[in-house]
This record gives C-alpha cells, sequence and structure tokens, in this order.
C-alpha cells in the first residue's frame, strides 16, 4: 500500500494538484463513479438476437437454438456427434439438474481438471453488439469450466442478451451488488497470431467455443 500511495501521489503532484485528495474531491469522484456516466453509443440493433449471432460466428464461434433450457443436453450431444468429439468433461454446478446423461455425455457438476475436453457453462450475459459471453465466477459458476477444456459450450438465455457491455455492467451492479472475483469476456475461439501474424486458435484456451441460445 505504501508504495501505491507513493505513486499516486507522484501522479498528482505531476498534475498540479498536490497533497491527499480533500473531502470534496473525494465526494466529487465518489458522486461520478455512482452515476456511472456513459460514452456515446450508436442506437441498438432492432433483434438482438440475431445481431449476438450473427457476431458470435463472426468471431468463430458456432451456434444453435432451442425452445426450452431442458432441449439444451441434446443439443450439445449432437453438436459434439456431427463434429466426432469426445462426450467427457464437465459442467457448471448451476446446471447439473439438466438430464445430461440422458443425452449422453458424461458431465461432472464441478471446476474443469486437465483431462476434461468439453466444458459447459452458462453465461451471466451476452451482449449483442461484438457477439460476446459475460461470465461471472463463483461456486456454482467456477470459471475453469470456460477457460481449460478444448471445448466450451455456453447455453445463453436470450433474456440475458442485452446491447452494450454497458448495459451487461448494469445488469451485473443491479443483480450482484459486489462483483465477484473474476469476470471474463468471451468473444469466440482463443487466438493469437504472435507467430509471423498467423492466426492461431486455442492457443490461450478453448479451440472451440460452441453456443446454445435458449428461448
Amino acid at each position: 500500500m505504501a508504495a501505491r500511495e507513493r505513486i499516486l501521489a507522484e501522479i498528482r503532484r505531476r498534475q498540479g494538484r498536490g497533497g491527499p485528495i480533500s473531502p470534496t474531491e473525494r465526494e466529487r469522484i465518489e458522486t461520478y463513479l455512482r452515476r456511472h456516466p456513459r460514452g456515446p453509443l450508436r442506437k441498438p440493433a432492432a433483434d438482438p438476437v440475431a445481431a449476438f449471432r450473427e457476431r458470435a460466428e463472426a468471431s468463430a464461434s458456432t451456434t444453435d437454438r432451442v425452445a426450452a433450457l431442458a432441449g439444451a443436453p441434446a443439443a450439445v450431444a449432437k453438436y459434439l456427434e456431427v463434429r466426432e468429439l469426445p462426450r467427457v468433461g464437465c459442467v457448471w454446478p448451476q446446471l447439473a439438474g439438466l438430464d445430461w446423461r440422458s443425452a449422453g455425455l458424461a458431465l461432472e457438476a464441478r471446476a474443469a481438471q486437465d483431462e476434461d475436453a468439453i466444458g459447459v457453462t452458462g453465461v451471466f450475459s451476452a451482449i449483442a453488439e461484438t457477439g460476446t459471453l459475460m461470465l461471472c465466477s463463483g461456486a456454482d459458476t467456477p470459471a475453469s469450466v470456460s477457460l481449460l477444456p478444448e471445448t466450451h459450450v455456453a447455453l445463453v438465455p436470450i433474456g440475458r442478451i442485452v446491447p452494450f457491455m454497458e448495459d451487461a455492467w448494469d445488469l451485473a451492479r443491479a443483480e450482484l451488488g459486489r462483483l465477484p472475483r473474476a469476470v471474463n469476456f468471451i468473444s469466440g475461439p482463443s487466438r493469437t497470431a504472435d507467430i509471423e501474424q498467423t492466426i492461431v486458435l486455442g492457443a490461450h484456451g478453448p479451440y472451440r467455443v460452441h453456443i446454445v441460445l435458449v428461448g
């Protein structure tokens, strides 16, 4: 903390402010933060679900849609069968109540382990503008399930799709109060172009991201 305070004090000195923050200045800052003012935003998409799906696929995710959450296990099984992928892995404890076994999937409700081929999660929210998934970590929603397995499948209720990232943060503040330890934003499979500017998928996480829209 001492090093942090020294750094902040030096920044204030070079800004010509000097000295510690006064109560008036602190209150002005806290008032600004409480307001959460937004910058300019473009007009939201007329159909946020279609916009989300289009942007997600543009980021190399694949998508599917089911009418109800109960249909998700069969949709996940079909996706894995078509691509001849393993059916063994983990699922968020939050989704343990779905009938994965009847769909032929061996998914354990826990955090991910090295040998897991597939990780199935829900989402906290999804962002139409960028096709991005927002995941908040917790006991029933461990972050590793979306990060460690080679294949990440996300179940996205269409009611959780919002137009912009600002809306997703507003939702988090309203519903969570205190933010969790980790908030992850996922836009398609992991990728890098560090070597010869050639895109390589799966460099730092899943090779595949499959999204099942629910509703």
